[in-house]
């Protein structure tokens, strides 16, 4: 083999790898699509209304809830070389509360069923015969 030969094989490696990898990038936008259906299959179906709902419940508790209410709040304060008091940091104590508050609001939208994979079958084997 010359150079000439040698530059025409290594053109032609990497044109290889450049269509392997594209293939590769495909099937890899294959394999997350099918996974995520595969998460969604089980999911339980809303209708619009059922969803427009949702968000109308999560959307009146988090505007009723009192953000202003410092109880709901630890802070620390700190002081500045020149006399200033500041919030050195603050966090959010309540958040299980507000959690819970829109966990009941949203319940109250719907009626609980069992599941139907938790449904035993418990005919008896008089039944079965019958």
């Amino acid at each position: 083999m010359n150079e000439q030969d040698l530059l025409l094989k290594i053109e032609g490696l990497e044109k290889v790898i450049q269509e392997k990898n594209a293939d590769a990038s495909r099937y890899q936008d294959q394999l997350k699509e099918t996974k995520q259906e595969l998460i969604d299959y089980n999911k339980p179906e809303l209708t619009t209304k059922q969803m427009v709902a949702i968000e109308g419940a999560v959307q009146q508790v988090v505007n009723d809830y009192d953000f202003s209410d410092t109880d709901n709040y630890e802070i620390d304060y700190g002081i500045d070389y020149d006399g200033k008091v500041h919030c050195e940091s603050h966090e959010f104590n309540e958040a299980d509360e507000l959690c819970s508050l829109i966990i009941n609001k949203l319940c109250g939208l719907f009626k609980e069923v069992e599941d139907d994979n938790s449904q035993l079958n418990t005919q008896t084997v008089a039944e079965k015969i019958i």
